[in-house]
């Protein structure tokens, strides 16, 4: 006989502490009222370090609590891949932050280019805690044991990477990512994706200076949201192999 495998709904705790934690705001509301979670049920729980599975003990309007009942098997470590993505409209980003959750992105840095919309990089102050929540959702989802981190908005001049760095281009002549990735064998991945228009000379020359050589997915152009996500599969499924 087969059993067909239900994934448990997993949620994002603070701390798991003496094999007890707790889930309070908006999210034990949801598992409260909306899932109507009642003690004895389990769920997944997550603390950024590890994944367990717990039984609620209390539910209540503003916090369930949980009982440990075993530490559940590590995945594997996702690439350690920061995308430094030019500022464009705000839904398409929006899908970047989700679909980068899922496909195992580390951290998204917003950048504004010489041809990111004018405005952007104020206004993106004000989304980056809905950014964030979506992040968040997205990684419970997609079974993390951790979000994927946004961090503030930056000009391009100051974008700061220590660890081997590439840029996204449509120009002939660079290395595929992935024969780069091969070439370098990186422990620790920057990829600049730039904005609608491309990079400007002043830009690349900027960028060649400071280390940020150019690689290319293809021969087709790109949207800069599907470039970001073409460019973390390549680098996952690198990192994947790699790793066996």
């Amino acid at each position: 006989m087969q059993f067909l495998y239900v994934a448990r709904r997993r949620f994002f705790v603070e701390c798991v502490e003496d094999g007890r934690a707790q889930l309070t705001g908006d999210e034990a509301h949801h598992l409260a009222r909306v899932l109507r979670a009642e003690p004895g049920q389990q769920f997944e729980i997550a603390d950024g370090q590890a994944a367990y599975l717990a039984e609620v003990t209390e539910s209540g309007k503003s916090a369930v609590r949980f009982r440990v009942l075993e530490q559940l098997a590590s995945a594997p470590p996702l690439p350690p891949l920061t995308l430094f993505a030019a500022l464009f409209k705000f839904d398409r980003f929006e899908w970047l932050v989700e679909k980068a959750t899922e496909l195992g992105v580390t951290r998204i840095v917003p950048v504004e280019t010489a041809r990111s919309e004018a405005g952007l990089l104020a206004a993106a102050a004000k989304r980056a805690e809905r950014w964030r929540k979506i992040a968040r959702e997205s990684a419970q989802q997609s079974r993390r044991v951790a979000p994927l981190e946004i961090s503030d908005a930056l000009k391009l001049t100051a974008v700061e990477f220590s660890g081997w760095r590439c840029r996204l281009e449509e120009r002939p002549g660079c290395s595929g990512l992935w024969d780069a990735l091969e070439a370098a064998a990186p422990a620790e991945i920057g990829i600049l994706l730039g904005p609608e228009g491309g990079w400007t000379d002043s830009e690349r020359e900027r960028l060649d200076a400071a280390g940020w050589h150019g690689v290319t997915l293809g021969t087709t152009v790109l949207r800069a949201e599907t470039a970001g996500m073409a460019a973390a599969a390549v680098v996952t499924q690198w990192w994947g192999r790699r790793l066996h």
